[in-house]
């Protein structure tokens, strides 16, 4: 059996479990029924099919586990529901690119610069084992290097940029560093003390982004959408602390958030179709950066 159709049979069973756990017999019957189909050698004997199990979870990082009662295999979506959407997001992203040598023909992809996830994999081992990590940083706003040294708690998610969470040597403070703007990156055998009040999701519970202002409270915001505009919010809301107020002409909408400079260009993007109600200084606020857009254009 040749390497490719190895590797097309893991496909299959990921792709066969997806849809609804089965038994060893249903996921062999599936696999001799694509086998006829496409032409290839899918079949698997149970030896084989254990070590495909195996090659899924070293190579795709998704786990199947064996419900005994049912005696059927199904994928654990249990463990971090998150984690495991963005696995299957890769996984069929990979499979897809995959399909042709010449995908240019048929695929536009963005322009854009790396985001520094090479440097995931070695930054997640920190995290885990506890290990101080140096880097050279550069600010978005500064052309300035500066060498740090920090302990790395974890890592954050935003807007397809990725980003380190730690403690900075310089002030004792938790910041946040991208991971596209820090290069030559050493993992050290120094281990930290992980703070045991630390915890990423409370961290992170009512930022927009990923600035997290330190000792503030939370803000009640109210928005107002347009009725065109209000359908996406509704389909995609701002914040996962958003409930709806009223859907009428206008889609009014309620989150608890911290008015970071990250949430504020947020709500700038919607130009005419957001009205801010609540609470009145970040209306204001929002009037003057929009009456000092409208300045530039005289």
């Amino acid at each position: 059996m040749s390497q490719r159709e190895s590797t097309s049979r893991c496909i299959l069973i990921i792709k066969k479990l997806r849809k609804f756990p089965a038994s060893y017999n249903e996921i062999a019957d599936y696999l001799a029924l694509e086998s006829e189909i496409q032409g290839y050698n899918y079949n698997v004997s149970k030896r084989t099919f254990q070590r495909d199990l195996e090659d899924i979870r070293s190579l795709y990082n998704i786990e199947i586990q064996f419900n005994f009662s049912l005696r059927k295999y199904y994928i654990d979506t249990d463990q971090n529901e998150p984690a495991y959407e963005r696995i299957m997001e890769a996984f069929d992203t990979f499979n897809a690119l995959n399909v042709s040598d010449r995908i240019s023909e048929y695929i536009h992809f963005e322009n854009r610069r790396p985001q520094g996830t090479e440097h995931l994999y070695g930054l997640l081992h920190a995290i885990k084992n506890k290990f101080q990590i140096q880097f050279t940083y550069e600010k978005y706003y500064n052309d300035k290097k500066s060498l740090r040294t920090v302990s790395p708690y974890a890592l954050k998610e935003f807007r397809n940029r990725w980003y380190v969470i730690a403690k900075d040597f310089v002030d004792d403070k938790i910041k946040t560093f991208a991971l596209d703007r820090l290069s030559d990156l050493v993992i050290t055998q120094q281990h930290f003390v992980s703070p045991g009040n630390f915890d990423i999701q409370q961290y992170f519970k009512y930022c927009f982004g990923i600035m997290a202002p330190n000792a503030e409270e939370p803000s009640e915001v109210v928005l107002a959408f347009s009725e065109f505009q209000g359908k996406y919010i509704k389909s995609l809301p701002l914040h996962h602390t958003q409930s709806i107020i009223e859907d009428d002409k206008e889609l009014v909408v309620k989150l608890k958030v911290f008015i970071t400079e990250d949430f504020i260009m947020e709500l700038l993007s919607y130009g005419d179709q957001l009205r801010v109600i609540k609470p009145k200084s970040l209306a204001d606020e929002i009037k003057e950066m929009h009456r000092a857009a409208l300045e530039r254009y005289k």
